[in-house]
């Protein structure tokens, strides 16, 4: 391990960042080894059952405006940037990860991508699954179970393989050995003053998705991990005990987190938590290994907060929880355009934070272009300068 002084951290944050680039390669060498590939887009896309069906789960590209131009020839303009990527990536062929998938797995998470995994269909074997819309009701459960055990059986059907209860146990004890690390790295968020920045957090979680040698991840999120420890014990930071601490919630972060996490961070805060689908949501409950292994991930992927549950009580609780033990000054909730179901929750979750937590909220909606950039700018200069 470098020492610190020679700006190994850096180097560290490099490698995580250029891991989504670097996965275009390894994943064609899966298919010149014969193995087979599944594109996901969503945190409720049960991983476990992929990597049971000796399948490797790919996170699909959905987070340029690259090809939204062509996606619009197709898709309304005032739908959501991420449904209209995700498409237009398909449409193009300019995703790598979409390319050698040998077929897609999407869930009924909004209208704009339930309708466009039609679309999406008629270019690449997509398989959707019917999630349900509520989570406190014993008949979503038992849909969720269902839509597992047909996903099961799309998989074993479509590459020729069984899905044992074995490899379901196996699966579901890797990835939580996964989701323990990573919860554990994003909780370094909790120590004050930081020793980390958001934008650097989130390059780390989201670089470890495409880190697809898991022993190899799993050792650089440890070292990494000790490095920051270590910086914390000789209080080797540039922020202080007064630098604001901001949690970010809301739709995915991924295509503007540079956008919106940097802006907070030179306005002189430091996000201390992303509570986002690429962020805390996914990590804070792992998947039971004591029961039978099909209700275990229902359950635990049908709990997601995320706000096309309705009610979706499981926010707030959670958002309680991290404003507490990250000590938060402040909350920026990021919607991106035409995300209805974040847009409407945002009235709530405000309601909740300024009422009942008295924490300072701002809700900030945006996009993947980068011409709304200064005024995101300005105003979380605003922000921060009001905290």
């Amino acid at each position: 391990m470098k020492n610190l002084n020679e700006n190994s951290l850096p180097e560290k944050f490099e490698e995580f960042g250029e891991k989504r680039r670097e996965g275009f390669l390894t994943v064609k060498e899966f298919k010149d080894r014969g193995e087979n590939v599944v594109g996901t887009f969503c945190t409720y896309t049960p991983k476990e059952v992929i990597y049971a069906a000796n399948a490797h789960p790919i996170s699909l590209c959905s987070v340029s405006e690259e090809t939204i131009p062509a996606a619009e020839k197709h898709l309304p303009k005032n739908l959501c940037p991420l449904v209209k990527a995700s498409y237009g990536f398909a449409l193009t062929d300019k995703c790598p990860y979409m390319y050698f998938a040998d077929m897609v797995v999407g869930e009924t998470t909004c209208d704009g991508k339930k309708k466009m995994y039609e679309l999406l269909g008629e270019i690449k074997d997509t398989h959707v699954m019917q999630l349900p819309q509520t989570q406190d009701k014993e008949h979503a459960m038992d849909l969720w179970k269902s839509e597992m055990r047909f996903l099961i059986k799309k998989l074993e059907n479509k590459f020729n393989v069984t899905v044992t209860e074995e490899g379901l146990k196996e699966s579901i004890k890797s990835c939580n050995e996964d989701r323990r690390l990573l919860k554990e790295f994003h909780e370094l968020g909790k120590i004050k003053p930081s020793v980390i920045s958001g934008f650097d957090m989130f390059t780390v979680l989201n670089g470890a998705n495409y880190t697809f040698d898991k022993e190899k991840m799993r050792s650089n999120v440890r070292e990494l991990i000790g490095d920051l420890k270590k910086k914390q014990a000789e209080n080797d930071t540039t922020y202080t005990e007064t630098t604001p601490r901001i949690l970010v919630t809301g739709c995915p972060i991924g295509g503007v987190a540079e956008k919106v996490i940097k802006a907070i961070e030179d306005a002189g805060a430091v996000v201390v938590a992303l509570e986002n689908c690429q962020g805390y949501k996914e990590l804070h409950e792992e998947v039971d290994e004591t029961i039978d292994p099909i209700e275990a991930i229902a359950k635990k992927y049908l709990n997601i907060p995320c706000s096309v549950m309705t009610p979706n009580k499981g926010r707030e609780e959670l958002l309680k929880d991290m404003v507490d033990e990250y000590k938060v000054d402040g909350v920026v909730d990021m919607i991106l355009q035409a995300c209805h179901t974040y847009s409407i929750e945002s009235h709530s979750v405000k309601r909740f934070l300024t009422k009942e937590r008295n924490i300072p909220y701002i809700a900030l909606e945006t996009d993947y272009s980068t011409g709304d950039a200064g005024q995101i700018k300005t105003r979380m200069e605003a922000f921060i300068e009001m905290l």
